[in-house]
């Protein structure tokens, strides 16, 4: 497949050509010094015309239950409430562990629910669950889901529920558990150890195939799946199946940070893990013993029409993210296609968590360290190959997560980590960006 042409200057973004998403070469939807967004009278999120944002709650709020909103919100889904109830639920990961208590759940003297995973280990880390109005998308209620774990970074959808997960090994750690968005208290944690213990950074479950795959944020880390014994069978502590990690079949041990371009295809297996429950965090040297391929952080996910879409946070030739896609052919193999990657940091910093929208917009949060362009975005990626500024952290320099729509694509869902706000986002989306009226 050919590489694109070479942009002007302003150009940030390679991306390729022919894809089932048909992603071209993006370019800067306005000059970098107007951004394309207003500024926010209240010094919060700054957004383009058109579009309003408010805050769903704020860290330090008291919840539903009586527990407090913990700080430090990442990664989070959205679901249907209940049906008739015209709901929509978030599933919002908290990324903390022992140190943070005074940003966990608990108000002084609260004790903690008997619930709690490993409370011996002293962990605030966890899942909270906020309803919202499915019309005027206002918070209606909220409460703790999950409690206990460490650095609740990122997740993902699954049939059962939310996908959390665990972004540390540290002893009787790193792990992903499976969260019911019809929680209206505290559940007992369920660590599902089928998926393996890593760095753990977020899960998704193809519906179809019952497959789930899994990224791992680390420099050397692997791409991986766990192909369940019994598919559709709801994934539980119990769960049998192989974990696996990816394999590039021309050329093991493939390295995807080095001599690629956007448009590049590969031709994938899968190796199986002799060791899947290991203990001693070597899945991905376990991989790599086997050919596995190589991803510079591999971080946000996201299941869309058959593919799975996952960003490797530091990959490309300026460590500013690569975009990638995996289409499955078949039980075992399957196509690997990058989409795009940054080559200029001070115009697109290391997106981490994404998810693509009802009608094909890929939506990317900023986890950037550039410190030449400091502002952490929300961009977006349209079929087209337009890439547009969607929203600004306007308060601080702190990372923008967890975006997620509503099934009606009418809102934007996002947490500003640092800040500890879950705010949620409308406007006419798909007119911004030239992807329908």
């Amino acid at each position: 497949m050919s590489h694109p042409r070479r942009l002007h200057r302003r150009s940030f973004l390679q991306a390729s050509t022919a894809l089932a998403l048909p992603f071209l070469l993006g370019r800067c939807a306005l000059p970098e010094d107007a951004n394309g967004l207003l500024p926010d009278p209240e010094g919060v999120l700054d957004l383009p015309e058109g579009f309003r944002y408010h805050v769903l709650e704020r860290r330090g709020d008291r919840m539903s239950d009586g527990y407090r909103v913990p700080g430090q919100p990442d990664g989070m889904g959205c679901f249907a409430g209940p049906e008739g109830s015209n709901t929509l639920v978030l599933m919002r990961n908290h990324e903390l562990e022992t140190g943070q208590e005074n940003l966990g759940p608990y108000f002084t003297g609260q004790p903690v629910p008997a619930q709690a995973y490993r409370p011996q280990d002293g962990n605030p880390g966890g899942v909270t669950r906020v309803v919202v109005d499915a019309s005027a998308f206002t918070r209606v209620s909220s409460n703790l889901v999950l409690t206990g774990s460490a650095r609740n970074c990122a997740g993902g959808a699954s049939p059962w529920g939310w996908l959390t997960c665990e972004e540390t090994v540290k002893n009787g750690h790193g792990y992903v558990f499976l969260c019911d968005p019809a929680a209206s208290e505290v559940r007992d944690a369920v660590p599902l150890p089928a998926l393996g213990k890593m760095n753990h950074e977020a899960a998704v479950v193809d519906p179809t195939s019952f497959i789930t795959y899994l990224t791992e944020d680390r420099g050397d880390g692997c791409f991986y799946r766990f192909v369940p014994d019994s598919p559709g069978e709801r994934l539980g502590p119990e769960s049998r199946g192989r974990l696996q990690a990816l394999r590039i079949e021309a050329e093991p041990s493939r390295d995807m940070n080095a001599r690629v371009q956007p448009g590049d295809t590969f031709q994938v297996d899968w190796v199986d893990l002799p060791r899947p429950g290991a203990q001693d965090d070597s899945l991905r040297a376990q991989g790599a013993e086997r050919g596995a391929a190589v991803f510079r952080r591999g971080e946000g996910i996201f299941f869309h029409e058959g593919s799975i879409y996952f960003c490797a946070t530091t990959g490309g030739p300026e460590s500013g993210g690569q975009l990638w896609r995996y289409t499955p052919s078949g039980l075992q193999g399957g196509t690997l296609h990058l989409l795009a990657q940054a080559k200029d940091r001070s115009l697109l910093d290391m997106p981490d968590n994404l998810c693509v929208a009802p009608w094909g917009d890929l939506v990317m949060a900023e986890d950037g360290d550039d410190l030449r362009r400091p502002d952490e975005h929300l961009r977006i990626l349209t079929p087209s190959g337009q890439v547009k500024n969607l929203a600004r952290n306007a308060l601080s320099q702190g990372e923008l997560a967890g975006v997620c729509f509503s099934p009606d694509g009418r809102a934007l869902f996002v947490n500003m980590q640092g800040d500890g706000l879950t705010v949620v986002i409308t406007g006419p989306f798909q007119r911004y960006t030239g992807t329908g009226m």
